[in-house]
């Protein structure tokens, strides 16, 4: 699990201070106002990761085929400033810290040694880095443990988190550094904000998806990868379609005699006709990805979801924020969401209430952008549910337009007596 963030000069950003991750972490705010600026940090990272070539480039800032296409250092670097660094850090929960120490005691290797209470919180069992960045190319990256720190610089890098070098203590630990980083990033699953459109019919040749593809365009070969290795999530994903209020029931079966063409035909209202998605509502195929992902994904997985409520009412929007949580506290999965639903975090303040999910494993955030920097707070939630910080005019001003409303009548009407 991720447990902090902090990036500065990237982007809109100045500096997003030191973020913490919870379980379920959401980012909410206007328009262009930062949110996915944050979520393409740690897909840059995740590609980079999984770019088979081009080992000298520090960071891979993708193609049309990527995750994210974010040009070159100098669209990416803020306001385009380029007597700037880049500087990027994450901390994880990891299970090889243990093994990680107790190699460098047994080597008795000299490097840095930490204090066990250097910091403000408990960081035993997590893994941080960091790196600089400047012009394109690596300054130098930092790994640490609650109790070592390992510094890599010149010339001895490749990407922005490795180290070339020989055969050496050393050299060794770096790459349970590196194996550890590269691990934690192969567990990111990405659905963005645009799920592909529903088609007629769908093709499964029996593979078996890692994921479900960044617009969910592997969503039913996942559903249909289950049921033959009998794991089918049918009746999770049913169960959350209904009480979103969307259809009753669904089928999805083969069409041909290769059972490689499929079709998903649904109800929407008890003892209704059968249709196929393409012919009912586009909420139902825009969500329907964000379900198969949240009990496909493996525990231990982190899901990076891009408006998870798009083209939902508001009902089901209030809804899916009980999806997330049942994903998180019982699949044992990470949430990483944007949003701009107002029910959705209504919902949460409700449960967190309810104590349905403990407002420490929740870290909500309210993004902002003055003068082209985006700023950043985290969202005071108290045991109870409330927003001790609620930012002004957070979701509108909804009482301001009922006042003016109210004007309105009241000289409507004072005209008409």
């Amino acid at each position: 699990m991720i447990t902090e963030l902090r990036t500065q000069n990237f982007k809109s950003w100045q500096d997003t201070s030191a973020l913490q991750f919870a379980p379920l972490t959401g980012l909410f705010g206007a328009n262009s106002s930062g949110k996915t600026s944050i979520l393409q940090v740690l897909l840059m990272l995740k590609q980079t990761v999984e770019q088979p070539s081009d080992w000298n480039k520090p960071l891979y800032f993708g193609d049309e085929e990527s995750l994210v296409n974010l040009g070159n250092f100098n669209d990416v670097i803020h306001k385009h400033k380029l007597n700037l660094s880049l500087d990027i850090s994450v901390s994880w929960k990891s299970s090889t810290v243990s093994d990680i120490n107790k190699y460098i005691r047994s080597y008795n290797l000299n490097v840095e040694t930490l204090l066990p209470s250097q910091g403000d919180r408990d960081r035993s069992g997590e893994i941080s880095f960091s790196t600089n960045i400047f012009r394109g190319a690596v300054n130098n990256f930092h790994y640490k443990t609650d109790l070592y720190r390992f510094d890599g610089q010149q010339p001895e890098l490749f990407r922005c988190y490795g180290l070339r070098t020989a055969r050496t203590e050393i050299g060794d630990i770096f790459s349970r550094f590196e194996e550890a980083f590269e691990n934690l990033f192969s567990r990111i699953l990405y659905l963005g904000p645009l799920r592909e459109y529903p088609r007629p019919r769908y093709i499964w040749k029996g593979d078996h998806p890692e994921g479900i593809g960044q617009e969910g365009e592997k969503a039913i070969p996942a559903l249909l990868s289950r049921r033959v290795r009998h794991l089918s999530i049918d009746k999770q994903i049913l169960s959350w379609l209904q009480r979103l209020d969307l259809i009753d029931s669904y089928d999805l079966r083969p069409i041909s005699d290769t059972n490689q063409d499929y079709e998903f035909l649904v109800k929407q209202y008890k003892g209704g006709p059968e249709v196929q998605l393409i012919d009912i509502g586009f909420g139902v195929s825009q969500v329907l990805p964000v379900l198969i992902l949240c009990y496909y994904a493996p525990e231990g997985s982190i899901l990076i979801l891009e408006q998870p409520e798009a083209h939902l009412h508001p009902k089901a929007q209030t809804e899916l924020a009980d999806v997330l949580i049942d994903a998180v506290t019982n699949r044992n999965v990470q949430i990483i969401l944007e949003s701009h639903s107002e029910y959705l975090l209504s919902r949460l303040q409700r449960r967190i209430a309810e104590k349905a999910i403990a407002s420490v494993d929740t870290a909500l955030y309210f993004c902002e952008i003055n003068d082209g920097t985006s700023e950043i707070e985290q969202l005071d939630v108290d045991q109870y549910g409330n927003i001790r910080n609620w930012p002004q005019d957070f979701f509108g001003d909804v009482t301001g337009e009922l006042i003016k409303k109210t004007k309105v009548e009241m000289q409507q009407r004072k005209v008409m007596s």
